[in-house]
C-alpha cells in the first residue's frame, strides 16, 4: 500500500532521486493491486428503459412482482396465556396498473408460499409472469428469507410451471432490479407502523389491517393531481381492479362508437377503455423520466480483473475475480454479468462490480 504520489516521491526523494520521479510515482501507484482495491468503486450504468412488461396494457396482475416483508409478531389466539409467533407478509404489485394486494403467510415454507399464491390467483386472476427477488438479496437481519428462497424456490417454480406461469428470479445481490416491490414493501410499512403500532394482534385481526392498508395503497393517485377544480379525478389502482370482471372476455374498442348505440354493459366497458386511454397519455408519459444513472459509464469486457462488492464487509476483503460473460439488455447495454473467482463461478450487476485497473502487475 502506498502513499499518494506526491507524498510517495518526496519520501523517496529523502535517499535517492528518481529521474522523471512524478510520472514514475505516478505509475507505480496506479499499478499496485492493493491501492487499487482499496480505491475501488462499483460501475453505474445508464439507466435502462422500462421493460415491456410495465407498458402494455393488461389484465390488472397479469405481469406482477412478488416479495416477503416482515417477521411480524401475531397471537396464536385471544386471552390469556396467548404467545407471539412470528408470521410474514407476501406483496404482490401489479407492473401495469401498480395495484398492490397483500397476503398474511403463517410461516417461511413452499407450501404457505403456494397457499398464499392459490388465494391470490382466486381473487386477482391468474398472472403470466411473476417476478421474486433472489434469496441472496437479503442479508443479515433477513437471512430468514434467504434461506426460504433458496431452499423452496425449486418447488415454488414446479408449481408456477405447472399452472403456466413464467418465474422470473432477479440477480443476485441486486436489489434496485426490483425497484417496484421494494417500495410497495416500504409502503407497506409506512401504513402498519402507523396503523398497528407496537399492538399484537390475531391472524384474523392483522389480515384485517392488511386489508384496509391495501385498500390505502390502491387509493394512491398515479398521475399527477391537477389545480383545475373542473378536470378529471387522478387514475388510481382501484380503476383497473373494479372496472371489469377477472375473467371476462376481451371486448372490441368502443371508444369511437356513439353512446346512443351502446349497451349498458357497453357503456361500462367504454369507461374502463377510458380509463386505459388516460393510463397511456398521462401515467406512461411520467415513466419516462431518469432522476438518475443519466450517463453511461464504460462497458466491462470479457477477462476483465475485478473485485466483487460486500456490503459487510471492508475492501480488501472483497472477492477477486474475471468477467468470463456479459449480458447485454434490450438496449445493447450490459448489467449484469459472469465472474470466476477462487470459489467458481457467480452471477452479479454492475453495481457490485469494482473494476480494477491492471490485469497482471503488482507491487
Amino acid at each position: 500500500m502506498h502513499a499518494a504520489p506526491q507524498l510517495l516521491l518526496y519520501t523517496v526523494r529523502e535517499a535517492w532521486w528518481p529521474v522523471a520521479g512524478r510520472s514514475l510515482a505516478r505509475r507505480v501507484v496506479h499499478a499496485c493491486v492493493t491501492c487499487a482495491r482499496l480505491r475501488a468503486q462499483t460501475l453505474q450504468p445508464i439507466m435502462g428503459n422500462l421493460p415491456a412488461q410495465r407498458l402494455q396494457p393488461g389484465f390488472p396482475f397479469e405481469r406482477c412482482g412478488v416479495d416477503y416483508a416482515g417477521p411480524v409478531l401475531i397471537l396464536n389466539r385471544k386471552g390469556r396465556g396467548a404467545i407471539t409467533v412470528k408470521a410474514y407478509i407476501c406483496i404482490f404489485v401489479c407492473f401495469v396498473t401498480r395495484a398492490v394486494h397483500l397476503e398474511l403467510a403463517s410461516n417461511l415454507s413452499s407450501e404457505a408460499y403456494i397457499l398464499v399464491l392459490k388465494r391470490f390467483i382466486s381473487r386477482r386472476n391468474k398472472p403470466a409472469e411473476i417476478f421474486s427477488d433472489n434469496g441472496k438479496n437479503f442479508v443479515g437481519a433477513n437471512n430468514e428469507l434467504s434461506k426460504f428462497l433458496k431452499n423452496c424456490s425449486d418447488e415454488i417454480k414446479d408449481y408456477a410451471t405447472s399452472q403456466s406461469i413464467k418465474f422470473h428470479t432477479i440477480p443476485p445481490y441486486a436489489s434496485h432490479f426490483g425497484g417496484l416491490w421494494e417500495r410497495g414493501v416500504k409502503s407497506c410499512k409506512h401504513h402498519l407502523r402507523r396503523v398497528v403500532g407496537n399492538a399484537h394482534l390475531t391472524f384474523e385481526e392483522f389480515t384485517t389491517a392488511l386489508t384496509q392498508v391495501e385498500a390505502i395503497l390502491n387509493s394512491r393517485p398515479l398521475t399527477p393531481l391537477s389545480s383545475d377544480p373542473n378536470d378529471f379525478l387522478p387514475l388510481t389502482p382501484a380503476h383497473f381492479l373494479v372496472g371489469r370482471p377477472l375473467r371476462a372476455p376481451a371486448t372490441a374498442d368502443l371508444r369511437d362508437k356513439p353512446m346512443l348505440r351502446l349497451t349498458r354493459y357497453q357503456r361500462v366497458e367504454l369507461i374502463r377503455q377510458h380509463f386505459w386511454a388516460r393510463w397511456s397519455k398521462e401515467y406512461v408519459s411520467e415513466l419516462q423520466q431518469r432522476i438518475k444513472w443519466r450517463t453511461s459509464s464504460e462497458d466491462l469486457k470479457e477477462h476483465t480483473m475485478v473485485l466483487i462488492k460486500y456490503d459487510n464487509l471492508p475492501p480488501l476483503k472483497w472477492s477477486l475475480g474475471r468477467i468470463t460473460r456479459v449480458y447485454p439488455g434490450r438496449d445493447g447495454i450490459s448489467r449484469v454479468a459472469d465472474i470466476r473467482t477462487a470459489n467458481g463461478t457467480t452471477r452479479r450487476a454492475f453495481s457490485k462490480i469494482c473494476p480494477l485497473p491492471v490485469d497482471d502487475c503488482s507491487c
